[in-house]
């Protein structure tokens, strides 16, 4: 019988009858031992998406495909996906092989939360594989005592706090997570800064070829695909490097742009506006007003 080209993962209950596990303690969360997940040549190039959250830490290597990059480590790292992200393995897996735990739960055990309102500033819950958090040992310890306590929380009695104290422990996790990537964008400042160059090449390409009126502004995506990065990952390391995302980077050259043809007096504020990407002139006005403090008009008429 085929394999399906895309298996979906619906529930907590379901990740657990795929993997062949008991049923899950908790509908909305489960934390699995990685030693005890076995993955069969029948599971090999598998497409999935699930409907959860996953947090996982793991000290080898374990061929995890995710979007088009492949996961290969061979050491103790921590990732992050979120709901609806295409992912596949590419190698079987004994029991024991691989030591760690995956976290996952469902977007329902947070909602009415303020970690529910908040997931989204997590950033790397949207990273690239290859964009993994790398922990020191404390740092690994620290992660895996909070982890403790979620599975001490999950396995214990569910009551009309669990909710709360399992968010908070979750809460707590992302935020040392965040903390530490921001470790990592410290201790690779000199990768960082080719990262920019590249960005900064790209950008200056894009106008040089005149894409900017053939195509528009173009997207963070557009630079993250070619630098081999996703986009929030892209984003937060310019923002570590200069204090400015890549929307702002893009912006910011743009108006650099827009001042030289404004002052050359050649072309119509509407023809500039063409030649910079906008469709509507009334656009550019509104950006470069937010961006100088002045309309176009004005700037023009500066001596």
């Amino acid at each position: 019988m085929p394999k399906p080209n895309m298996l979906h993962i619906s529930s907590i209950s379901r990740l657990h009858e795929l993997a062949g596990f008991d049923k899950p303690s908790h509908p909305l969360i489960s934390i699995i031992n990685v030693a005890d997940w076995e993955i069969t040549e029948e599971m090999l190039e598998l497409k999935m998406t699930s409907d959860l959250y996953s947090i996982g830490l793991k000290d080898k290597s374990c061929g995890l495909q995710y979007g088009r990059n492949h996961y290969d480590f061979d050491e103790g790292v921590m990732f992050f996906t979120s709901p609806n992200q295409v992912q596949s393995v590419e190698q079987t897996q004994k029991r024991n092989e691989v030591q760690g735990w995956m976290l996952f739960f469902h977007p329902d055990l947070i909602r009415n939360t303020d970690l529910g309102r908040n997931i989204d500033n997590y950033r790397f819950f949207d990273y690239e594989v290859h964009e993994a958090l790398h922990l020191s040992e404390a740092e690994q310890a620290t992660i895996t005592n909070c982890v403790k306590l979620i599975e001490q929380e999950v396995g214990e009695r569910i009551d009309n706090h669990s909710q709360t104290v399992i968010a908070s422990s979750l809460t707590l996790l992302l935020d040392l997570s965040q903390r530490y990537y921001a470790r990592q964008f410290n201790t690779r400042s000199a990768q960082n800064n080719d990262l920019l160059s590249q960005f900064q090449q790209l950008l200056n390409q894009y106008y040089q070829q005149g894409l900017l009126s053939e195509s528009g502004v173009p997207s963070i995506d557009y630079f993250a695909e070619r630098i081999n990065l996703s986009a929030n990952y892209l984003s937060d390391v310019l923002k570590k490097e200069t204090g400015q995302h890549a929307k702002d980077h893009i912006n910011n050259f743009i108006i650099d742009k827009a001042k030289i043809l404004l002052l050359s007096e050649q072309h119509s504020i509407s023809e500039i506006a063409y030649s910079l990407g906008f469709n509507y002139p009334h656009y550019f006005s509104r950006l470069f007003k937010s961006k100088t403090g002045m309309t176009p008009q004005a700037y023009r008429q500066v001596d």
